[in-house]
């Protein structure tokens, strides 16, 4: 309860003050029934069995909601056991500056912020973790990626972030599994000419891969990458893995460590599964696809920005990559042009979690957050920069 103890030593404060005339009236002998208490004797202690809240109430944290909760209501309602719950007035990011500026959120500890969130705040950076109540020190993410919060900022003006790590790991690599067979497939091609009644398309399309004995190469086996290369196995591809540091034996599922380069130039499938920071930022561009093989078949789950849009349309122009089977983007909603008109391109509006069960558990995983913060002073799951603070 490490952050509800100004507001227990305020309430206890308000206790002690009320009690000290009666201890004093007893040592006097003073002390009457109630009915018979003269009016002076002290006005608080009379209003208490009609009125004890003005004795017992302390105020509480608040909670800051950005964005909404659509599923866990309940969980989310619960949370006013130990916390008063706000919203933003703010329908710009502008707007929200000057909120924070005049006070509005003085009284806010933790925060609970979507994806989505972002329309009314903007990036949580420096510009605006500057002008955030100083009482605030935790924000709680609903989302594995948190490239929109900068943490090193964050870090710097003492307030801890948490994600959602794993509630997201089946239905993305789900998604991922459905790019890679649909893109191995070339199936886009005839989905697209059915529509407008041609059938398979004329003439029809080249024929498609089977998954079966073609290699996997997954850059950044964390959660997700790790679920796919699960999820891929059982259609019989081998999985070799790049990450900044190699897995144990348990963690790696047998899947084959290699190096970057080894795995642009051997994989038969490409599936990005990394963060986006200031490293990752366009890892595979035009230098990285003259390295992978003729004919490249090349997922993303991830983030957009971690490739370079334009090379992957001028790499799929040439044949270079055959196909690709994208969810994210990089300037997403907006879709390069490129990629909507080549129809060896499958084509998700950002869906990889987009399902009941997933963002339920999302939502309670936030959830869950905020109360380890308020009650216990600490996030139950930190982003990785931050699990030694």
């Amino acid at each position: 309860m490490k952050y509800l103890l100004p507001y227990l030593r305020q309430s206890r404060s308000l206790i002690g003050s009320n009690l000290r005339p009666i201890s004093s009236s007893l040592r006097r002998g003073s002390y009457l029934p109630h009915h018979n208490i003269p009016l002076n004797f002290h006005p608080s202690i009379l209003s208490c069995p009609t009125q004890p809240s003005s004795i017992f109430t302390m105020s509480k944290p608040q909670i800051l909601l950005l964005g909404e909760i659509d599923h866990a209501k309940k969980e989310w309602s619960e949370l006013s056991n130990i916390g008063e719950l706000i919203e933003p007035k703010a329908r710009s990011r502008q707007e929200f500056i000057e909120e924070c500026k005049n006070g509005v959120y003085d009284k806010v500890v933790a925060v609970y912020r979507t994806f989505t969130s972002v329309a009314i705040t903007g990036l949580i950076d420096e510009e605006l973790i500057s002008v955030l109540p100083k009482g605030l020190k935790f924000i709680a993410h609903n989302g594995a990626g948190y490239d929109q919060i900068d943490v090193h900022a964050c870090t710097k003006h003492d307030i801890r972030v948490s994600n959602v790590p794993t509630a997201v790991d089946d239905a993305t690599a789900d998604t991922n599994m459905f790019l890679i067979l649909g893109a191995l497939r070339g199936f886009n091609t005839s989905m697209m000419a059915l529509r407008k009644n041609h059938w398979k398309g004329s003439p029809a399309p080249p024929l498609g891969h089977d998954p079966q004995g073609k290699v996997l190469g997954i850059l950044g086996m964390g959660g997700i990458g790790r679920n796919l290369m699960k999820k891929a196995t059982a259609f019989g591809m081998s999985v070799q893995y790049h990450n900044r540091t190699k897995l144990s034996e348990k963690l790696s599922g047998g899947a084959k460590y290699v190096s970057f380069d080894d795995l642009l130039a051997t994989s038969d499938v490409l599936s990005l599964n990394l963060p986006l920071n200031k490293n990752t930022r366009h890892i595979i561009s035009t230098e990285e696809f003259k390295k992978m093989k003729k004919g490249v078949v090349i997922t993303n789950t991830a983030r957009g920005a971690v490739m370079n849009e334009d090379a992957l349309v001028k790499a799929l122009e040439s044949g270079q990559v055959w196909s690709a089977g994208l969810d994210v983007f990089e300037e997403e909603p907006k879709v390069h042009q490129g990629l909507i008109d080549n129809p060896h391109v499958m084509l998700v509006p950002h869906m990889g979690t987009w399902t009941v069960e997933t963002q339920t558990k999302m939502e309670v995983w936030c959830i869950d957050n905020v109360r380890s913060a308020i009650e216990k002073g600490k996030l139950m799951s930190p982003v990785g920069e931050q699990k030694d603070m």
